[in-house]
């Protein structure tokens, strides 16, 4: 995880360099368009036994829809199956393990996102993943990939970059690498977070099954010793008749 961010924070910085000298408002990464329909690059677990780990991801793309209408391209087996049973479209079914995702597989995944937001299918495009603040602590977030967006971040003053042949063509080769780099190091973050949530979760589980033993042990000792007292009292009642 730590590994993958200093590309992800670099390549960010070299894009929104490029975007803020782009003079071409047609290039497709960069103009805005009516938004008709959204996709979701949602990152959730493998499994269960987590807490609200994916639970919280859901809730969050369901409040980020705003009813407008959306497909999903799933990474992990309960993402997958939960936009399957709510019956959303998905781009990609095939990517049920976060764990190991490689560089080369999201390039894959991104182009077939990218060849959708050319091709018209989608208007914008937004990842949704969890990220890794500290074993005790992490935060879903939903990120907008595409359009970029303009002056969301200046690059610094003192850095000037001369672009050959022209910052637009360097953005039409650069952000597909981009967004691959961008998904990487957020499918890291993210399963550094489920480790995280599901260590807590079952941390959580074994104090609780700790305290619901002592307490039943407690109970069933005060019942034997009640039990023991009844006896001892009925034998001196019959006893003294």
């Amino acid at each position: 995880m730590e590994n993958s961010k200093p590309y992800a924070a670099i390549s960010r910085e070299a894009i929104m360099a490029a975007v803020s000298q782009c003079n071409d408002p047609q290039i497709p990464f960069v103009t805005p368009r009516e938004v008709k329909n959204r996709c979701y690059v949602v990152i959730a677990g493998e499994r269960g036994l987590a807490g609200g780990y994916n639970a919280n991801i859901f809730k969050a793309v369901a409040a980020h829809t705003e009813g407008l209408p959306y497909c999903v391209l799933p990474l992990g087996r309960k993402a997958i199956d939960k936009f399957q049973h709510l019956g959303v479209p998905l781009l990609n079914d095939t990517v049920s393990h976060v764990e190991g995702l490689s560089v080369s597989r999201c390039y894959r995944l991104t182009q077939q996102v990218i060849q959708g937001y050319r091709n018209g299918d989608f208007d914008e495009v937004f990842l949704v993943y969890t990220s890794f603040q500290s074993m005790m602590s992490q935060e879903v977030r939903v990120e907008q990939l595409l359009p970029i967006e303009r002056g969301v971040e200046q690059p610094p003053r003192a850095v000037v970059t001369i672009y050959e042949p022209s910052p637009e063509e360097m953005l039409e080769k650069a952000v597909p690498d981009f967004l691959a780099g961008r998904l990487y190091s957020a499918a890291c973050d993210s399963f550094a977070s489920e480790v995280s949530a599901r260590r807590n979760a079952m941390d959580s589980a074994t104090k609780n099954a700790g305290e619901m033993i002592s307490d039943l042990r407690l109970k069933y000792n005060r019942a034997r010793q009640g039990a023991i007292t009844q006896e001892i009292t009925e034998i001196v009642a019959g006893a003294e008749q």
